[in-house]
């Protein structure tokens, strides 16, 4: 009878050792979860910019290639400025405020350089370049210390003049 005592007076002890300290360990995961909850949001938005960010450089740059197409076709269409633009602008229909500039530039067959008039490179032929600068700015929703709230985003492609 006395083991059985002993026993139940102990049984009792742990038990209350055992549930006071659930207690204690009670608000434990509310205070982790409040210190870490913002870090995790902070990281996610991160992500969510740098994605919109690579998103809006790879419309830019392909904006910038598809004006280039269209002006590498020939020589007529390599000066037709308005169309090259009308061509990146189209490719970037979700870009609102796409800046298109392009351009010719021309070099001698044998490597040296030339101003694309025809008295230039005797000997050999001139090659016609055409390039095509594409800019847009992206604005970020969310304002991040330190960070600014807007951010150039370019591209650029160059292709020879079919001739």
């Amino acid at each position: 009878m006395r083991n059985q005592a002993k026993f139940k007076s102990w049984l009792r002890i742990r038990t209350f050792r055992y549930r006071s300290g659930a207690r204690a360990d009670a608000g434990q995961a509310l205070v982790e979860m409040a210190v870490i909850l913002p870090v995790a949001i902070m990281l996610l938005l991160g992500v969510v910019e740098v994605g919109r960010y690579a998103n809006a450089s790879i419309v830019v740059n392909h904006a910038a290639r598809a004006g280039v197409q269209y002006a590498a076709q020939n020589r007529v269409t390599a000066s037709e400025t308005s169309n090259i633009i009308q061509a990146a602008k189209n490719d970037a229909s979700g870009v609102t405020s796409l800046t298109v500039t392009p351009s010719i530039y021309c070099t001698c067959a044998d490597g040296s350089s030339s101003t694309c008039q025809s008295t230039d490179c005797q000997g050999s032929r001139i090659i016609e370049y055409t390039k095509v600068n594409t800019q847009t700015e992206l604005q970020s929703p969310f304002h991040y210390p330190g960070f600014s709230q807007s951010y150039a985003v370019k591209g650029q492609a160059v292709m020879r003049v079919s001739q």
